[in-house]
């Protein structure tokens, strides 16, 4: 497929995918795309391929076959620096965090500035890890605060804050709520709400229907390796999608 008007108007657009673990045919030939701004609901039953499909586009596994547009153009993602360049970022489930270590260095881990003299830029990590917290609406007094000492709502801020700093134009939350109080819980979908508003654009990985049907555009359930049903969210509800999402598995 080449460069046209139909992928112009999508940020990524993933064009029959294939991924093989061996003998397992994880993804098989999967389409996908997502617009600038778009929150997109990723769900369906455990091994039916979303964790693969964002994988692919996070640049952590390389498809067997397929295409994949950015921004209207063919790209290859063979890389996370490949995807990381492009503009995507990916939040895990695990969050990819240290606890032992402060705010600002998790916000930087691997991408730290230095002086002109080679030496880690503290001062500058500190004060830019601070405005990266504010901009999704975390105030911390002290950028060198353990991640260990924050809650659960809190560490998914700074990694939600560590994507948007480094210019993030699509952000992949993989269980983004999974094991969170319901306090918790309201404070990650109001930083993916605040992601919507600054023209980021979501895919929203989880098994929580319910928390990501009050965020989300569209609703994607994955079966078998393969987008079975692609519905706008207000155009169904809770219940409904628990039922296809069963009954997709058969």
């Amino acid at each position: 497929m080449s460069e046209n008007s139909d992928n112009s108007q999508s940020l990524l657009k993933m064009v029959g995918i294939q991924k093989w673990f061996g003998r397992v045919h994880a993804l098989t030939g999967v389409d996908f795309e997502i617009k600038p701004g778009e929150v997109v609901g990723l769900v369906g039953d455990n091994g039916a391929g979303k964790s693969t499909l964002i994988k692919v586009a996070a640049g952590y596994h390389r498809a067997d076959e397929g295409q994949i547009f950015w921004e209207g153009k063919e790209v290859k993602i063979n890389s996370t620096r490949d995807a990381r360049a492009l503009g995507i970022e990916t939040v895990y489930q695990e969050q990819a965090l240290a606890p032992q270590l402060s705010i600002a260095r998790n916000i930087f881990m691997g991408r730290e500035p230095v002086t002109h003299l080679g030496f880690m830029d503290t001062k500058a990590m500190n004060e830019s890890s601070l405005q990266a917290l504010a901009n999704i609406g975390l105030t911390f007094k002290a950028p060198d605060t353990m991640v260990s000492t924050l809650s659960g709502g809190q560490r998914q801020g700074v990694a939600i804050a560590r994507a948007i700093h480094f210019h993030a134009k699509l952000v992949i939350l993989d269980e983004p709520t999974i094991a969170l109080s319901v306090k918790e819980v309201n404070e990650v979908l109001d930083f993916v709400r605040g992601l919507k508003e600054k023209g980021i654009a979501v895919i929203f990985i989880t098994h929580a229907i319910y928390h990501v049907c009050s965020v989300a555009d569209r609703m994607v359930v994955i079966a078998h390796g393969k987008p079975h049903m692609d519905l706008r969210t207000a155009d169904t509800n809770v219940d409904d999608l628990s039922d296809i999402i069963v009954k997709s598995t058969l």
